[in-house]
């Protein structure tokens, strides 16, 4: 065989050693993705139900109730008027909290002005929150005479075209078809801080419910964004978020300590959800990882629940369930 067959064939190993190896490259990387994402969807299973057990969990200590005693004296399940219900799993470790829709503003009777005001804490610029606001009302509100009002010609011509419902909201998910709404404002977002680090900026659905109330709100649970709208400083809505997780306020007293501060707006607030019946029990979960720390991964589910009174069966109703 010639000098030159010799490098010829060489060559043609050599170009085949590469070709093969690149397609090993790309097999182990794909195989490895495949895997990491196979795990990452296993360990969002597992948080789901842990998060499912917790509401399930939180039902059980309320039931339960205050009767039950730990040796010091201190209520062993739960408290009434707790914001919050934490547990311990071998699992991981889940945050139940337990918000009265009588927290959120309602929708259906809220004064202009405090849904102006959300719109604008939400994020919104002053012209687009008056402009929002006055679809909302123009959806909730009968039109005059059955005309058609200068909204209804906006929907009306757009694919596909609807009119107002001019009838209360039967579902906060309708507020999605008002002027002015978009995913963001109504979800709510991310965005980053001075650091540079992702942070969740809240959306409307946290802050309205069609079961909502207009005041008094319970400090405890009410949402800062709320607590902004009807006239608190940011900076003192902030605060009183920071101090609840710590330590919830138990008492009236407690509340009058801020009236210097915010005026006339701490009459807006209260402690307990009053004869509020229907709660949303907002569940998440983290977790544990092999070496006993937590997972970067959590998980959250909610239920809007209705607690009807003694000897109605069943006792609790489930209205509403969110799997994320």
């Amino acid at each position: 065989m010639r000098r030159s067959d010799h490098g010829g064939a060489l060559l043609a190993v050599l170009w085949l050693s590469a070709i093969l190896g690149a397609i090993a490259f790309s097999v182990a990387n794909t195989v490895r993705a495949e895997t990491e994402r196979t795990s990452t969807q296993s360990e969002a299973v597992r948080a789901y139900y842990l998060a499912t057990s917790a509401v399930e969990r939180a039902l059980l200590y309320i039931e339960l109730g205050p009767e039950h005693r730990n040796p010091d004296g201190s209520v062993r399940y739960f408290q009434p008027n707790t914001p919050r219900l934490d547990f311990q799993w071998p699992e991981g470790v889940t945050s139940v909290e337990i918000i009265p829709e009588s927290s959120k503003l309602d929708i259906n009777s809220a004064p202009p002005s405090d849904i102006v005001k959300l719109l604008a804490t939400l994020g919104m610029d002053p012209d687009g929150a008056r402009e929002t606001t006055a679809a909302i009302l123009d959806w909730r509100s009968v039109a005059p005479g059955g005309a058609l009002s200068m909204f209804d010609q906006f929907y009306l011509s757009r694919l596909p075209s609807f009119r107002s419902r001019h009838a209360s909201f039967e579902e906060t998910e309708e507020l999605l078809l008002v002027k002015g709404m978009t995913p963001d404002l109504f979800y709510g977002s991310y965005g980053r801080d001075m650091e540079g680090r992702l942070q969740p900026r809240p959306g409307l659905r946290d802050c309205v419910s069609v079961y909502g109330s207009t005041g008094p709100f319970d400090i405890n649970t009410v949402h800062p964004a709320v607590l902004t709208a009807i006239g608190f400083p940011p900076t003192v809505a902030a605060g009183i978020e920071a101090r609840r997780r710590a330590n919830p306020f138990r008492n009236l007293g407690e509340i009058a300590q801020l009236a210097p501060v915010v005026g006339p707006a701490s009459s807006r607030v209260s402690v307990g959800p009053g004869t509020s019946t229907i709660f949303s029990f907002r569940a998440t979960a983290r977790l544990r990882t092999l070496n006993g720390g937590l997972s970067d991964l959590t998980r959250s589910v909610t239920a809007m629940l209705k607690f009807h009174k003694p000897g109605v069966i069943p006792a609790v109703e489930v209205l509403r369930w969110y799997d994320n």
